[in-house]
């Protein structure tokens, strides 16, 4: 039997971090949805730990990173490629659907929409800035309730008469469904009220007055809710499709994306995650910008620079070195 060569697929976010790999066609054979918890650099030495005793006689032909942490991941697996999510996401939805023309993705701490046209990212919005309809909000609103987000959908689903609650702030939408259950509201119509708020609020936000053009796919960890896709339906007045392995589409998109690469891939891997890691940040006193630079050190020494604008600290490796070491080290 020979070595397979496969491609792997990293999406470090703020919520989870999560892993796929893919054979060389792109067909999904194994995944990974793990808690980042602050600590993305735990999670890869679990993720990595874990795939490597499946795949330890396999030869990974590239990989690929994305996510809010694709930095420090690229700096610590040795990626070949590194994505936003905006196009990690679009090639997923493309794969899946060629024809698909809008991708609704919210995730723990953000929303996205991302609109397609003939197979191209043509535009696309973000709100970082609101937690109102993000992952993270509603666990928390299905934790006060005391149920879990699994069945905080299905409650929604059962509701006959959603009340209206105001969505626009997650401060302001917890105190209305407080002061709506207070009123003797049912519990199922609250829940249903609040994925049809923060349904409004995505599409007020991101949508603007042009609404999302069918097919339509709904990708990211939220897009498990029964609720929140019974909303957007409601409000789209078209089916909403939530593709296989929804929560992990940005690790599978990079994993497609890594196809492209030509060459001996980079990857350093499984073994190259190791309790001697950690990343540190310093400011950089060179200049005015006083950016702050984010180093990698493995084993005490940098092993990898980012946040710098003018890139000094990146070229710094390749040469001297030994004042990067210093300033990081008294940083």
């Amino acid at each position: 039997m020979g070595v397979r060569k496969l491609l792997l697929g990293i999406d470090v976010g703020s919520v989870s971090t999560n892993l796929v790999v893919t054979d060389a066609a792109g067909e999904l054979i194994e995944r990974l949805y793990l808690p980042t918890a602050g600590r993305p650099l735990e999670a890869l030495l679990l993720g990595f730990s874990q795939l490597a005793k499946r795949f330890d006689d396999a030869e990974i032909g590239a990989c690929g990173v994305t996510g809010s942490g694709r930095q420090l991941a690229a700096a610590v697996v040795g990626a070949d490629i590194v994505k936003t999510e905006i196009t990690a996401h679009a090639a997923a939805a493309i794969h899946v659907g060629p024809g698909v023309r809008t991708i609704l993705e919210i995730g723990g701490q953000d929303s996205k929409i991302i609109r397609i046209e003939d197979g191209y990212v043509t535009d696309f919005a973000m709100n970082t800035v609101c937690a109102a309809g993000t992952g993270s909000f509603l666990d928390r609103q299905a934790q006060r309730l005391n149920m879990s987000i699994s069945e905080f959908g299905a409650c929604a689903l059962r509701s006959t008469a959603p009340v209206r609650i105001a969505g626009r702030c997650a401060v302001f939408a917890e105190s209305d469904m407080i002061s709506k259950q207070q009123a003797g509201h049912a519990i199922e119509d609250i829940v249903a009220g609040l994925c049809e708020a923060l349904v409004r609020n995505y599409l007020n936000n991101l949508a603007g007055h042009r609404m999302p053009e069918p097919p339509v796919l709904f990708q990211g960890g939220v897009a498990a809710n029964a609720g929140i896709v019974a909303a957007f339906e409601k409000a789209l007045g078209v089916p909403v499709i939530v593709p296989p392995h929804h929560d992990v589409r940005g690790a599978y998109g990079a994993a497609l994306m890594a196809r492209e690469v030509c060459g001996p891939t980079r990857f350093s891997g499984f073994g190259c995650v190791t309790s001697g890691l950690f990343a540190k940040g310093f400011e950089c006193d060179g200049c005015s910008n006083g950016c702050e630079v984010v180093a990698l050190m493995r084993d005490g020494e940098p092993a990898a620079y980012w946040g710098d604008r003018c890139g000094k600290w990146g070229v710094k490796l390749a040469g001297t070195a030994a004042d990067a070491r210093r300033q990081t080290t008294s940083a």
